[in-house]
C-alpha cells in the first residue's frame, strides 16, 4: 500500500543510450535560454516601436499582457497533453508559434496586428517551449538524485538567456534596427526544435508491446481530473499558487517597464540593458543556490525570503537617487532572486503530488503566476499614461511581496495522502 506519491521514485529511463542525464540537463537548459531569452528583451522594442507607430506605452503592454496572459492559460493544458502524450510535440509546435509571432511581430503596423502576432503568437508559442516543460521533463527523465539540482539549472539557464539577449537586443536594435533584430531572434528560436529531442518523454498512457499495462510505479491510476480535484482541496497548494501571483507580477512588470523607467528618470537605454542582463547573470548564481537549498531546507522558507527581499529591493531603487550604480545594484540584488522562486515552487508540486501529472500541475501554478505577470505589465502601461509615472505600481509590487511572504509559510511540505493505487488496466 502506497500512500501519496514516492518522491523517491526512479525517473523512467531514456530510451536512447545518447540521453545520459548529462545530456538531457545540458540541450534542457539550451531550450530554456533560448527561449526565455527573446522575450525577457521585449522592454527594449517598446520605445522604438512605439515611437515610429505613434502608440502608447499601453498598446505595448497590452501586447505583452495578453501574451503574458495567455501564457499562463495555456500552460496547465500543454502540460497535460505533454504529461500523456509525450513532451517534443508539444514543444515543437511551441518553438513554430514562438518563432512565426517573434517574426510577424517585426512586421506588426496596426495594434490589432502587435495583439495577434506579440500577443496570440507568441503567447501560444511559449507554452510549448517554456522552461516549465523542460523542468518537468527533467522531474520524468531524471534520477530523484538530479531533481532538485536540475531543477536550478533549467532556471539559471533561462536566466543565461536573459542576461545574452538584453545587451544583445540593445546593441542590434542600435546597429540594424528593431525589426530586423526580431527577425534575427525568430531564427535562433528554431534552433530548439532539434533540442527537443533530448528532453523527449514517452507516451504514458498506452501499453507495452506485450500488451501489458505501464507499471504503476510510472503511471498511476489517477486521471488528469483528480489530479485537479486533489490539488485545489489541498490547502498547501492554494497557498503556493496565490503567493506565485506576485511573483509574476513583479518579475513581468520590470522585464518590459524597468528600461523605460530608467530612461524616465534620466538614464541611458544601455543602463537598462546591463541591469537586464546583471538581472540574468546573478539569477543563473541564484537560481542554482535555490535549487541547492531546496533540497536541504524548507521549500517556503525560500519562497518567503525570496518574496519579501524582492519588495525591499523596489524600495532601494525607487526611494534612491538615480545613477546607474543604483540600478546595477539593484540588478544584482533582484538577480539573485528573480526566478530562484521557480526550483522550491516546482519542488513542492513534486513533493506534494509526485511526477506523474507534474507538468499539468506546474502549469497551473504557472498560471497563477502568469495572470499576476499580464495585470503587472499592463497596470504598468495604464497608469504610466494615466499619471505619467510608474510609482503606484512599484508601491503595489512591494505590498505584494510581503503578503506573498506570509502566505508562504503556512504551506506543510509532505505528501498528500492518498490509499493505495491500482495500475491503469489492472
Amino acid at each position: 500500500m502506497q500512500l501519496g506519491p514516492n518522491p523517491t521514485q526512479s525517473a523512467a529511463k531514456p530510451s536512447a543510450a545518447w540521453r545520459t542525464p548529462a545530456v538531457i540537463v545540458v540541450c534542457g537548459c539550451l531550450i530554456a535560454a533560448i527561449s526565455y531569452g527573446p522575450r525577457s528583451s521585449f522592454g527594449f522594442f517598446m520605445w522604438p516601436m512605439t515611437a515610429e507607430h505613434g502608440w502608447g506605452r499601453d498598446v505595448f503592454a497590452l501586447s505583452v499582457a495578453l501574451q503574458t496572459l495567455i501564457y499562463g492559460m495555456v500552460q496547465p493544458f500543454s502540460g497535460a497533453i505533454a504529461d500523456k502524450f509525450g513532451t517534443i510535440r508539444v514543444v515543437i509546435a511551441g518553438a513554430i508559434l514562438y518563432a512565426g509571432g517573434v517574426y510577424m511581430m517585426a512586421q506588426a503596423t496596426t495594434p490589432g496586428e502587435l495583439y495577434l502576432t506579440s500577443g496570440v503568437l507568441i503567447g501560444f508559442g511559449l507554452t510549448g517551449c517554456s522552461f516549465n516543460l523542460i523542468i518537468s521533463s527533467f522531474g520524468k527523465l531524471l534520477p530523484e538524485s538530479w531533481r532538485s539540482m536540475s531543477f536550478g539549472a533549467g532556471t539559471a539557464a533561462g536566466s543565461f538567456g536573459q542576461f545574452l539577449f538584453s545587451p544583445l537586443g540593445v546593441s542590434l536594435i542600435d546597429k540594424i534596427g528593431w525589426k530586423a533584430t526580431l527577425e534575427i531572434f525568430a531564427g535562433i528560436l528554431l534552433l530548439i526544435i532539434p533540442l527537443s529531442l533530448a528532453i523527449a518523454t514517452s507516451r504514458q498512457d498506452v501499453p507495452t508491446k506485450s500488451g501489458a499495462a505501464t507499471p504503476a510505479s510510472i503511471v498511476p491510476a489517477q486521471t488528469w481530473r483528480q489530479a485537479l480535484k486533489e490539488a485545489f482541496g489541498h490547502r498547501s497548494f492554494v497557498l503556493l499558487v496565490l503567493g506565485y501571483f506576485t511573483c509574476g507580477f513583479q518579475l513581468q512588470f520590470v522585464t518590459l517597464h524597468l528600461p523605460s523607467y530608467l530612461i524616465d528618470r534620466g538614464l541611458s537605454a544601455e543602463v537598462g540593458g546591463w541591469t537586464l542582463g546583471i538581472i540574468g547573470l546573478f539569477n543563473i548564481f541564484g537560481a542554482l543556490l535555490s535549487g541547492y537549498l531546496a533540497s536541504r531546507m524548507p521549500k517556503r522558507y525560500i519562497l518567503a525570503f525570496i518574496y519579501s527581499t524582492r519588495a525591499l529591493a523596489v524600495i532601494f531603487l525607487i526611494t534612491m537617487p538615480a545613477s546607474p550604480a543604483v540600478a546595477l545594484i539593484y540588478g544584482a540584488v533582484t538577480g539573485l532572486l528573480w526566478l530562484s522562486s521557480v526550483p522550491p515552487t516546482s519542488g513542492l508540486v513534486a513533493v506534494m503530488f509526485g511526477t506523474r501529472w507534474l507538468a499539468m500541475l506546474i502549469g497551473i501554478t504557472f498560471l497563477s503566476h502568469q495572470i499576476g505577470g499580464s495585470l503587472g505589465v499592463y497596470l504598468g502601461g495604464a497608469l504610466y499614461e494615466a499619471t505619467g509615472s510608474y510609482n503606484v505600481i512599484w508601491w503595489l509590487g512591494v505590498a505584494f511581496g510581503f503578503a506573498s511572504a506570509l502566505i508562504n509559510l503556512p504551506i506543510i511540505e509532505k505528501p498528500v495522502p492518498r490509499p493505495a493505487t491500482v495500475p491503469a488496466g489492472a
